[in-house]
């Protein structure tokens, strides 16, 4: 079941992003930094901002984390949009910070917070989904193909003013 967090979760969903940083083969595939991006207070902004949004199983456990809201980085601006390329402000949904814990991978989790963000984009009256990925984060990208995300570019980013990173950004029209 995914939900909206509740400031009960923020440590959970800190353990995951320390577990996600603490497995060999993720950070592979991601740029992310512990205690660089993502923390517990970027989690905790989210909470605030009533965007996060947390995956529970039925045991009560987290399995994931995303955070779900209209800002569009700078960077944005840069790419090539083909889907509504001048939809802006709530006309857009986007996906940052998609995480499953490392032991949860391969359950699903990931479509399920996809399809999640897709219900809350058309319940919001959104007409694109758009998201971005560390270029070498291969699963994600594939992952985000399979459901119909087109790339529309890519470019640099100095992400949370944290990290040089080149980022590929897809999106899909609602």
């Amino acid at each position: 079941m995914i939900r909206l967090a509740k400031q009960t979760d923020i440590d959970d969903v800190e353990k995951i992003f320390d577990e996600i940083l603490d497995t060999p083969e993720m950070v592979r595939t991601t740029n992310w930094l512990k205690d660089g991006y993502p923390t517990r207070a970027d989690a905790q902004k989210a909470l605030d901002a009533g965007t996060l949004y947390v995956g529970e199983d039925e045991t009560g456990r987290l399995y994931g984390a995303v955070n779900l809201n209209h800002i569009q980085p700078p960077e944005y601006a840069k790419i090539p949009w083909k889907i509504e390329p001048e939809c802006g402000g709530d006309e857009v949904l986007v996906i940052h910070t998609l995480c499953i814990r490392p032991g949860c991978a391969g359950k699903g989790y990931g479509r399920e917070f996809v399809a999640f963000s897709e219900q809350l984009a058309r319940e919001k009256g959104c007409k694109v989904i758009r998201l971005d990925t560390y270029e070498g984060n291969k699963p994600a990208e594939s992952l985000y193909a399979s459901l119909g995300y087109t790339l529309a570019g890519k470019t640099l980013f100095h992400f949370q003013n944290v990290i040089w990173e080149t980022l590929i950004c897809m999106e899909k029209k609602m």
